[in-house]
């Protein structure tokens, strides 16, 4: 039985030949040549029963049977298309920024890519690629050098002119946070200093985007704290990669459960051990309006002096990275009269 062909592809390619085409179908073990109307492939070579590869001669634009000869008859035809072949022209590059050490997957758009037979970045030619249509390739960047890169496309029409490119970005480098910590309920703006972080597409509080953020400069971020809870370290993404993460951790809000004495006099000076939770971030005691000296003895208590004032109570409170405390009552008693 004379060999059948099921499928051609490409199916077309330029005027000047040199396109290699697959053709699938049966019986194509002994073929003796293929055709692209009345001439003779360039080459051809026999893979199977079922497939064929050969190699298009130049021929005028328009289409053209294709049929494999064999000794039992010739196949059915298939048609491949000739087409003029033009000049590529890339007009832009989807992603247009991406990291120096390679593998983004970006997207070229333009014409005349059909036949494509590299892609290069500066020179270097892609890591892959796929000539999705005449229009459209998806090519996948190698490593580069920090910069703008030119991107070309060739085809049996030539290489594409230096109109298009890919700027390789250098990976953010985050160096530290101020502050470094926040209450679990977030909210608290961060100043990141760093390097390289232009362009910022997110900043991650662990695997959680900051509230908010603003790009003030190549050398520094400010972000919003999201909800929280435990060491959250903080990373900036930007085309050029993900930075190194920087310490940063949320703060249970502390708590008072007593204090002891829970009253004294009118006048100054009286020490007051503040018990309770959370407390070793402390940056302020107050005792009503008034804030007082204290020191950290450790995270569940505090000595602090106590304020001259009215007597009467007073509401004394905590402040720590994780917030104010509620507040316990502390009674300034006046001294008997004579």
């Amino acid at each position: 039985m004379p060999p059948t062909i099921s499928t051609i592809n490409p199916s077309q390619g330029p005027t000047t030949g040199g396109t290699t085409v697959t053709l699938t179908g049966t019986g194509m073990t002994g073929s003796t040549a293929v055709r692209f109307g009345s001439t003779n492939a360039t080459s051809f070579t026999v893979n199977s029963a079922s497939q064929i590869t050969a190699v298009s001669p130049p021929r005028a634009a328009g289409a053209a049977a294709v049929i494999v000869v064999h000794p039992t008859g010739n196949s059915n035809s298939v048609t491949f298309t000739y087409v003029v072949a033009t000049v590529p022209v890339v007009t832009s590059v989807a992603p247009s920024s991406g990291p120096t050490g390679g593998g983004t997957s970006v997207t070229l758009t333009g014409t005349g890519f059909t036949g494509a037979t590299a892609v290069t970045f500066a020179g270097v030619p892609a890591t892959s690629f796929v000539v999705n249509s005449s229009t459209q390739i998806t090519a996948v960047t190698p490593a580069g050098s920090a910069g703008a890169a030119v991107v070309a496309v060739t085809t049996s029409g030539g290489t594409s002119a230096p109109d298009a490119f890919f700027f390789y970005a250098v990976a953010p480098v985050l160096n530290s946070a101020a502050p470094a910590q926040s209450p679990t309920a977030g909210g608290v703006v961060v100043t990141l200093t760093g390097s390289n972080l232009l362009n910022a597409s997110a900043v991650r509080f662990g695997v959680t985007n900051a509230t908010s953020f603003t790009v003030v400069s190549a050398t520094q971020i400010t972000a919003t704290a999201p909800p929280g809870t435990g060491s959250s370290p903080i990373t900036v993404i930007t085309p050029g990669g993900t930075s190194n993460p920087v310490a940063f951790t949320y703060v249970n809000a502390p708590t008072l459960t007593a204090l002891v004495p829970s009253s004294g006099p009118t006048s100054a000076g009286t020490v007051v051990t503040l018990i309770g939770t959370n407390l070793a971030s402390a940056s302020a005691v107050t005792f009503g309006a008034a804030a007082v000296p204290f020191t950290v003895v450790s995270d569940t208590q505090i000595a602090a002096v106590a304020p001259a004032g009215a007597a009467g109570p007073v509401t004394v409170t905590v402040t720590t990275s994780g917030g104010t405390s509620p507040g316990l009552t502390y009674t300034r008693v006046a001294a008997p009269g004579i």
